[in-house]
């Protein structure tokens, strides 16, 4: 049965939390941070600043309380500071005596958060969290914690995966036809040092670009011609670079390149000699092989499987043991 009332939508006024209210202790994030030891690994967080010099640095709960809270919900980092503004159990968490409306940190500096607290802090974490949660087991259940004949304590479960990146597959024409649009951009701000001094190089990016659509948008290709315009575009990039450096001759200097386009320049070399290296001795593997200008670190792994046979990302292995998990070996 349902009986009919005047619906009426209450003011924001007068909605406000019961004067009784408290956090829940069954919550899962009040239990997560009763086991995680954050005192501890406050003075190996605090190395990563100076003692005297810049603004007073946000704490090291808040900090690793925000990543967790990221990974463990899947969201974005404009996301998590949403989710903590509105819920008072995930600014307990970050360590807040109070709760708040205001966002407590720009979400930008969740960047700053994973740089500073690095994969050892993380592991150095982890397994303090699981001493304090089988020491607090092994009281509850009246287990003598004297020295004596070690014991079966179940099954080691390990384990080799990839930690998936999230990048465009890659393909050999298409990391050079971005290299060669690093090396045109370069080409660009290093000749306006010398606007008027000298002609500007002829980069044929228009012909380029054709050239790379036309291998592109074929549904399917042959590996002849796969390799006929791998040899165009590395043709195309290795005229531009000779260009770069008749721009530094002249008086040009990388200097005034950004630090990003600088550091995809560098990247961008090591692609090409790659790539070239793969294209005389018609090969399609080398040693550390780089699968995306951006991000360097990714590696192709074979995996075998029917749904995709390479992956791309960081190889880990972990072991499962007793219900906890443990990175064991994080390679890049």
């Amino acid at each position: 049965m349902y009986r009919k009332k005047k619906q009426t939508t209450p003011s924001k006024k007068d909605f406000s939390l019961s004067p009784e209210w408290n956090l829940c202790e069954d919550n899962r994030w009040v239990v997560m941070a009763e086991l995680i030891p954050w005192s501890e690994f406050e003075e190996e967080y605090a190395l990563c600043f100076s003692e005297s010099m810049g603004a007073p640095a946000i704490p090291f709960r808040t900090a690793l309380g925000a990543l967790i809270i990221k990974e463990k919900l899947g969201i974005s980092d404009r996301e998590t500071v949403e989710q903590i503004k509105e819920n008072p159990y995930l600014q307990y968490f970050i360590g807040q005596k109070t709760y708040s409306n205001k966002p407590p940190f720009d979400p930008s500096m969740m960047v700053h958060f994973r740089q500073r607290i690095s994969a050892n802090i993380i592991q150095k974490v982890n397994k303090k969290m699981v001493k304090n949660a089988r020491e607090e087991k092994e009281e509850c259940s009246g287990k003598s914690s004297e020295k004596g004949e070690p014991e079966n304590r179940g099954k080691l479960l390990l384990d080799a995966t990839v930690g998936p990146a999230d990048i465009k597959y890659p393909t050999d024409v298409g990391l050079l036809n971005e290299v060669r649009k690093v090396t045109e951009k370069i080409i660009d701000v290093l000749y306006e040092c010398l606007k008027g001094k000298s002609q500007k190089p002829r980069t044929y990016r228009k012909k380029a670009r054709k050239d790379y659509l036309a291998i592109a948008k074929k549904r399917r290709t042959s590996r002849k011609e796969r390799r006929k315009a791998q040899k165009k575009q590395l043709q195309y990039i290795e005229r531009n670079l000779k260009h770069i450096e008749k721009l530094i001759e002249k008086g040009a200097t990388l200097e005034s390149l950004s630090r990003g386009l600088y550091r995809r320049f560098l990247v961008g070399n090591e692609i090409y000699r790659q790539q070239k290296c793969m294209w005389e001795n018609n090969k399609d593997v080398i040693e550390d092989r780089i699968v995306s200008l951006t991000q360097p670190h990714i590696r192709p792994i074979k995996r075998g499987k029917a749904k995709a046979d390479t992956e791309f990302g960081s190889k880990l292995s972990a072991s499962c043991f007793d219900g906890y998990v443990f990175l064991e070996h994080l390679s890049a």
